[in-house]
């Protein structure tokens, strides 16, 4: 492997009193209703910030899977967006300051990039990781979003119950990170949004709102939410329009609402409650995803704000 020092370049030296915390945020695989990226922008929007390093991307990306948009005007080429990634020093709002890593997920040279990750972490004495994602779930739109917390020390995930077993998934680089930068004496945490499975491939803004405030909960940073609420409003609105005269979405969303408050009781509840719920009470996650499956088969271009898609972003 080549040396992962080569990897970025530092425009800009930090010096923290205290070890900061780093979060990464990457666009792409896991970023459901592209909150991951909807989060890590509006952070850099509503907070000060510097550039710290930029990683070369020509080393990290496939162009021609993730081709760079191109604006053409008349009669010529004149602009082109070339993706980043990059480190910035952000200042939280009571003067807190961390770094935040972001931009797409790297597709080529993973463990050179992990290296060079770990190499920033030691740079700066990074006290605590936090990874953000956004997954595919059976939930209503109507309902709060949930988030699921996992870590390298159970310290980290205290407080936190999970209901996923054990399963096997594909790889990325944001849990590949969380794994690497554990294993190598890191606090290393993940937070991973759960977006309604219908809406993963348009922009949902409150995935977005969801992870900030999670990492504001796991680390007490200080990181408003406040400017994102027009457009979760705008997307609120689209999808409600959606549900008018469309029996079958409507019919999906009641059914996860069933379903969540089934969920939210049993939680709420002593432990024998989990007997009042039968298994005929509940839609399988099969079923829903059928319904689901119809549901966008029909959506076509009047989907909501169906200009915005998520890309990839609707794999788990």
């Amino acid at each position: 492997m080549r040396s992962p020092e080569e990897l970025f370049i530092v425009h800009g030296e930090a010096q923290f009193d205290e070890p900061p915390v780093l979060v990464y945020a990457f666009a792409g695989f896991v970023d459901a209703g592209s909150g991951v990226r909807l989060a890590a922008d509006h952070i850099l929007a509503t907070c000060q910030h510097r550039l710290l390093a930029t990683f070369d991307v020509d080393e990290l990306l496939d162009y021609r899977a993730r081709r760079p948009r191109m604006t053409y005007v008349v009669d010529h080429f004149a602009s082109v967006e070339m993706p980043q990634i990059t480190l910035h020093e952000v200042t939280d709002g009571q003067g807190s300051r961390f770094l935040l890593l972001t931009g797409p997920e790297p597709d080529y040279q993973w463990q050179r990039f992990l290296a060079a990750v770990d190499l920033i972490a030691q740079r700066y004495r990074v006290r605590l990781a936090v990874g953000l994602s956004a997954i595919p779930w059976p939930i209503p739109h109507t309902r709060p979003l949930g988030i699921t917390v996992h870590g390298s020390e159970p310290s980290l995930v205290a407080g936190h119950v999970s209901v996923v077993g054990e399963v096997e998934v594909p790889g990325h680089v944001g849990a590949m990170l969380e794994l690497h930068l554990g294993q190598h004496g890191f606090s290393s945490m993940g937070l991973t949004a759960q977006v309604p499975h219908y809406l993963v491939q348009f922009e949902f803004p409150r995935a977005a709102a969801t992870l900030i405030a999670a990492v504001s909960a796991a680390t007490g940073l200080v990181l408003p939410t406040a400017a994102l609420e027009p457009a979760a409003r705008k997307a609120d609105a689209d999808v409600a329009a959606q549900m008018q005269g469309n029996d079958e979405f409507t019919a999906i969303v009641a059914a996860l609402e069933q379903q969540y408050d089934q969920l939210a009781a049993v939680t709420a509840s002593p432990r024998g409650a989990l007997g009042a719920i039968t298994e005929a009470e509940v839609l399988t996650g099969e079923e829903i995803a059928a319904q689901v499956e119809e549901f966008l088969s029909h959506l076509g271009e009047a989907g909501p704000d169906s200009s915005s898609s998520a890309g990839d972003g609707d794999a788990p």
